[in-house]
């Protein structure tokens, strides 16, 4: 396994981490010790993709695992401040699904030896999404310092980037999937 494999297992391996120190009440700042794990697990994504890339190392495994271990760690966060009441389900399950669909649709797609390059939009949504999970975590930090509900805004904005890249996702997939079935 290439050191770019490693690094995107060990964002899969700072999931539980994550939630362990997020979800047992008994640890002091959890939050904020839990927005530390998340801002290092995040921070992997760029650092895999730069290495793989910097030495010509993509790799089958480091293409199916990288997509996997983000929509883990979002996924894992967003359910996670769900059950902590930090947000609502509907957002979770839209962001969530969202992600389940393009992965879908990216299964048909090279199932017909066609792909749909990851889009500045869609790079726009995983930002904002982490982003969001940052500020939502230290949100009660950040309320002392900025007294206006920067947590919802930062959110809804996530949900709407996460919807339009979706669709934007989907429109370029279908002029593809049109033209493969057409041949």
């Amino acid at each position: 396994m290439n050191l770019a494999n490693k690094v995107t297992l060990t964002r899969i391996l700072f999931v539980p981490l994550f939630m362990i120190i997020l979800l047992i009440p008994e640890i002091p700042y959890r939050q904020y010790l839990a927005a530390v794990v998340f801002i290092i697990a995040a921070a992997t994504d760029g650092l895999d993709g730069y290495i793989a890339r910097s030495r010509k190392q993509i790799t089958r495994l480091g293409q199916f695992m990288d997509p996997l271990a983000d929509k883990l760690l979002v996924s894992a966060a967003l359910i996670s401040l769900v059950e902590l009441g930090k947000i609502s389900a509907w957002i979770a399950v839209i962001i969530i699904g969202r992600e389940f669909a393009v992965t879908g649709l990216r299964a048909i797609l090279a199932a017909e030896g066609q792909t749909v390059a990851a889009s500045n939009l869609g790079k726009l949504k995983t930002v904002f999404q982490i982003i969001t999970v940052v500020v939502i975590l230290i949100d009660e930090a950040l309320s002392i310092v900025i007294p206006l509900p920067i947590s919802q805004v930062i959110l809804y904005l996530a949900v709407i980037f996460t919807i339009w890249s979706g669709v934007d996702y989907f429109r370029k997939a279908k002029g593809i999937l049109q033209n493969r079935l057409e041949t």
